[in-house]
């Protein structure tokens, strides 16, 4: 008995897209489950082409990311139209092309992931492997490896390890047997200590007065809930990286953190995956106006700050969020 789950047909498919003159591109929006399933993928690919090069849309700045970059030796550049067009061939990994704006300058066909498809977005990769039941996308790379005969290296295991942790929140959020199957055959060749070091470089020193403002910023709404308004910031990694505090307070059961970078107001929302499902909420909240959606301990959104029509940013948030008006910080006190 396998292992894992049987690939045989999706393997013989996959295998069919590459040929010995391609040139593939793996498109990523990187953070370590799309960094380490875009490595696997690589590693698929790499002895059946001619080139592949991994390329992300977003800056990497949070600094756990960083150092994942860095300790697992993990080659990406930005995605450019000269980036582009030394490539032919354009494959997907941990998102789908509706995820981000810049997606858009690529045709993609091969894409595998693991979040929900929006009916409004229909995939249509000539390979497409989507499975929203699986908690982390390096989940699903682990299986092809698998069924692929390919061992990963110390490295691979090492990434494919953090990207399942990270996704899954180290399994207090969503996921299924296969991702502890795959997290437990990794293990046995991945690199703990390096992880470990990843783990811990979670803030950069600049980052400790952003701490000091969201102190004096946070309103409690109700018994258990936060919000957080910041004005403006130079990356949304800040607002991650305070919901994930908040997220670890005592009697706090979710939280809202909230900021405008580069005319785009962004959401974060963190929840303690046992009453409220964040997703939903950040959907209703704000899929009229702009992206929204996660999963059911953390969620996303993204709106233009032009569709506001000029309202003050923090009260449009509030007034979505409790369907009052924002009250002065005496009757919403810390």
């Amino acid at each position: 008995m396998s292992y894992f789950r049987k690939l045989t047909n999706e393997v013989t498919r996959l295998t069919q897209m590459f040929g010995r003159d391609d040139k593939w591109l793996i498109v990523i929006n990187a953070d370590p489950d799309a960094m380490a399933s875009a490595l696997a993928l690589r590693r698929i690919m790499v002895h059946r082409v001619a080139d592949v090069g991994i390329a992300r849309v977003n800056e990497i700045k949070r600094p756990d990311n960083l150092a994942m970059m860095r300790f697992l030796r993990i080659p990406n550049v930005m995605l450019t139209p000269e980036v582009k067009a030394q490539y032919d061939h354009f494959a997907m990994v941990d998102s789908q092309p509706a995820h981000h704006p810049d997606f858009k300058i690529c045709d993609f066909s091969l894409i595998i992931d693991h979040h929900p498809i929006k009916s409004e977005f229909p995939i249509k990769a000539a390979f497409a492997d989507i499975r929203p039941d699986y908690g982390a996308t390096s989940s699903i790379m682990t299986e092809y490896l698998y069924n692929m005969h390919i061992r990963p290296g110390k490295l691979l295991a090492t990434a494919l390890v953090y990207g399942i942790k990270t996704d899954t929140q180290s399994f207090e959020r969503h996921f299924i047997e296969a991702d502890v199957k795959a997290f437990s055959y990794l293990a046995k060749s991945a690199d703990m200590q390096v992880v470990r070091k990843i783990i811990s470089s979670e803030y950069h020193r600049h980052w400790l007065k952003y701490f000091s403002k969201a102190f004096r910023k946070m309103r409690f709404i109700g018994q258990r809930g936060l919000f957080v308004y910041m004005d403006s910031l130079e990356s949304p990694d800040i607002l991650v990286m305070l919901a994930d505090f908040f997220a670890r307070v005592h009697g706090l059961s979710w939280n809202m953190l909230c900021g405008v970078i580069k005319k785009q107001v962004v959401v974060i929302f963190r929840g303690d995956g046992i009453g409220r499902n964040m997703g939903h909420v950040a959907s209703k909240m704000f899929g009229d106006i702009g992206s929204a959606g996660g999963h059911r301990g953390a969620a996303r959104a993204e709106i233009e700050l032009e569709k506001l029509g000029g309202k003050p940013v923090e009260e449009f948030l509030y007034k979505r969020l409790t369907g009052k008006k924002l009250p002065t910080k005496e009757k919403c006190p810390i």
